[in-house]
C-alpha cells in the first residue's frame, strides 16, 4: 500500500437497523479537530454519495463507534458514538445510537476486550455520550460472538442471533432530565402561527413527539411518503429546532439544524391502527399499542431507532405525554409497549422502580460485515 496513506484497522458492523464503522480508540488521536477530520474522511463526508469513503450516503449508515477498555468498575468497555453528517463536515457527539449499541457487544468480544464464556456473555458497556450503562447480552461459541440464529427484527432481512439489550437508569441521557421541558406536554407555535402539542422525553435519547393528526397526517405513512413531502419535513424540523432551544441543546433555535442536527430526534405518533409495511405485509392494529415514525438528521428513519424506542417506552409510562394519551387503558397498565414502526411491531419492556424508569429492554440482531484496514490520504 502507498506509504503516504494513513491506515486504520476497523470493522463495519450492522447493529439492528443501523450500520456503522467501528474502531478501537487506540487507532485514533484524542478528542479534537484532528480526530474529527480523520473520521469525516473515513466516512467520505461531506458528500451526498460519500463516494470516497465508507459511509452509505444515509444517516443510518453514516455512523462511527469508538471502543476502548473501561476504567470503571461497573463496565467492561467505554463506547463513544458519533453521528456523521453526510453532506456537511459535522459530527454530532451529543447522544447515542441504540441500534449500534447492540453491535458493541460483538466488537468487544471479538476484539478480546472481555472474556466471553458460553452460552451467553454480558458485556457491560459504558456509553460516554450519555454517561449510562448498557448491558449487552450476546450468544457466544468458542470464545466468539455468534451472529447466526433464528431471531428476526422488522426492517432487517433474514434471521440472526438474539441479542438482549438492557438500558439501565436511562432517564435524562442527554439533558439530565426525563422531561427536559419540565412538562409531559407543551404547546409550541411555528413561524406561520400554527400550534402543535408536543412531548419531549429524554430516556437514552431525547425525542420530540408530535401528534400525526396535527401535521394533517394519518400516522401510518411510510418514510418515503414523508420524504416526498418537504412541507412536512420542514415543519418537523422547525418544531425540532424549537424543542432543541427549549431543552437547552442550543441557545437559539435558528442555529439548531447546524449546531445540533442529530439531537433531539423528532417524530409523529398516533393511536393503534392497521397499515401496510414497505414489503406489502399488513400490520394489524391488534399487534401494536401505538403507531410511530421517527426522523434523524432531517430524514425519516426507515424502521425505528433503539434510543428512540427507549424514549417511547419511557413516555408510555408517564401520564400526560401524548404517547400516554394515545394508548388504550390496558396498554397503559402493561410492562411491554408494542411500537408499530414502518416495518412492523417492536416490543419494548419497561421496568419501573419508585416511579422512575429503572430499565428498558429491547432485543436486536447484529452481524460483522467486514474487518480490515481503511485508508485515507496522508494530507487531509
Amino acid at each position: 500500500m502507498d506509504n503516504r496513506c494513513k491506515a486504520f484497522k476497523c470493522s463495519i458492523i450492522r447493529g439492528g437497523t443501523s450500520k456503522g464503522l467501528f474502531l478501537s480508540e487506540n487507532e485514533l488521536p484524542p478528542v479534537g479537530d484532528e480526530r474529527d477530520k480523520i473520521i469525516l474522511r473515513l466516512l467520505g463526508s461531506p458528500d451526498l454519495r460519500q463516494i470516497d469513503g465508507l459511509g452509505g450516503a444515509n444517516s443510518l449508515t453514516s455512523k462511527i463507534c469508538i471502543i476502548g477498555p473501561s476504567k470503571r468498575k461497573d463496565a467492561d468497555v467505554d463506547y463513544t458514538f458519533g453521528q456523521v453528517s453526510v453532506d456537511k463536515p459535522i459530527i454530532d457527539w451529543q447522544g447515542n445510537c441504540g441500534n449500534l449499541s447492540s453491535a458493541v457487544g460483538l466488537f468487544a468480544i471479538n476484539n478480546n476486550y472481555v472474556k466471553a464464556s458460553e452460552p451467553v456473555a454480558t458485556v457491560r458497556v459504558y456509553n460516554t455520550n450519555t454517561s449510562k450503562i448498557i448491558n449487552v447480552i450476546v450468544p457466544v461459541s468458542d470464545g466468539y460472538a455468534i451472529s447466526e440464529g433464528e431471531h428476526t427484527i422488522p426492517g432487517v432481512p433474514g434471521t440472526g442471533a438474539k441479542i438482549i439489550m438492557e438500558f439501565l437508569d436511562p432517564e435524562g441521557g442527554v439533558t439530565g432530565k426525563i422531561l427536559p421541558t419540565g412538562n409531559p406536554a407543551d404547546l409550541v407555535e411555528t413561524k406561520d402561527g400554527k400550534r402543535f402539542n408536543i412531548s419531549v422525553v429524554d430516556a437514552v435519547t431525547p425525542v420530540v413527539y408530535i401528534k400525526a393528526e396535527e401535521l394533517e397526517l394519518d400516522g401510518t405513512e411510510l418514510p418515503i411518503e414523508i420524504e416526498n413531502r418537504t412541507d412536512i419535513l420542514n415543519i418537523m424540523e422547525e418544531i425540532r429546532c424549537i424543542a432543541a432551544e427549549m431543552i437547552g441543546l442550543v441557545d437559539n433555535r435558528e442555529a439548531a439544524t447546524e449546531k445540533s442536527p442529530a439531537f433531539p430526534k423528532v417524530g409523529f405518533i398516533t393511536k393503534a391502527k392497521g397499515y401496510v409495511n414497505p414489503e406489502g405485509a399488513y400490520i394489524d392494529e391488534n399487534d401494536v399499542d401505538i403507531v410511530a415514525r421517527l426522523g434523524s438528521m432531517q430524514k425519516m428513519h426507515r424502521a425505528y431507532m433503539i434510543g428512540g424506542a427507549v424514549s417511547t417506552g419511557a413516555a408510555s409510562r408517564i401520564p400526560g405525554t401524548i404517547i400516554w394519551d394515545a394508548l388504550k387503558e390496558e396498554a397503559r397498565e402493561g410492562k411491554t409497549l408494542r411500537i408499530g414502526h414502518p416495518y412492523g411491531s417492536m416490543k419494548v419492556d419497561v421496568a419501573l422502580h419508585e416511579d422512575k424508569i429503572a430499565k428498558v429492554c429491547v432485543d436486536r440482531t447484529a452481524r460483522v460485515l467486514m474487518e480490515g484496514t481503511a485508508y485515507i490520504p496522508e494530507n487531509i
